[in-house]
């Protein structure tokens, strides 16, 4: 526990240096492909989330995810793909070839549903290749293209004005 803080240090000690270097990406394309980040400790509802998306028009196959989850029980199986701190470095490197894999896709969309500052998912939404990134307005404002002021609890609300917005930016 005490090492995963230190851990947790040091990983946003190194996001937030990387940020002051950040160039924005101007995307008109419309979204057809969709990457969520999910933090498992705070948010359940992964599979109604995924349900919004498809309910609006997006198509299941183009949705993939990404869950962080505190701690892996060594024999733990999912049926998602999942990482933790135990992938975590201390120079900020993950070993885990689902986090690589995610992070080097090119979304047109990437959601960061988490409202908490973790290093894990802070290093994920940086590294990430998405060519829109939206997440919550509790995280650096640095790391998203746009940002809701809500809550993770609350994924209906976040849902209805990421597609009011996207309606209004001409990303749909």
């Amino acid at each position: 526990m005490f090492l995963n803080k230190i851990k947790d240090f040091w990983t946003k000690k190194i996001v937030k240096k990387r940020l002051s270097n950040v160039k924005l990406i101007d995307s008109d394309s419309s979204i057809k492909t969709v990457g969520i980040v999910f933090d498992e400790s705070y948010f359940y509802e992964r599979k109604e989330l995924i349900n919004e998306l498809i309910q609006q028009g997006i198509n299941e196959d183009c949705i993939q995810i990404l869950v962080f989850k505190n701690k892996i029980k060594k024999n733990e199986k999912f049926d998602y793909p999942v990482f933790g701190y135990k992938n975590l470095s201390w120079i900020a490197k993950v070993d885990s070839r689902e986090f690589n894999d995610f992070t080097a896709a090119s979304f047109d969309l990437l959601i960061s549903y988490y409202d908490i500052e973790k290093a894990p998912l802070l290093l994920t939404t940086h590294l990430s290749k998405a060519s829109f990134k939206v997440g919550f307005a509790s995280i650096d404002k640095r790391l998203n293209h746009f940002m809701i002021d809500t809550n993770a609890e609350n994924y209906m609300v976040f849902m209805e004005e990421l597609f009011k917005y996207l309606k209004i930016l001409n990303k749909l």
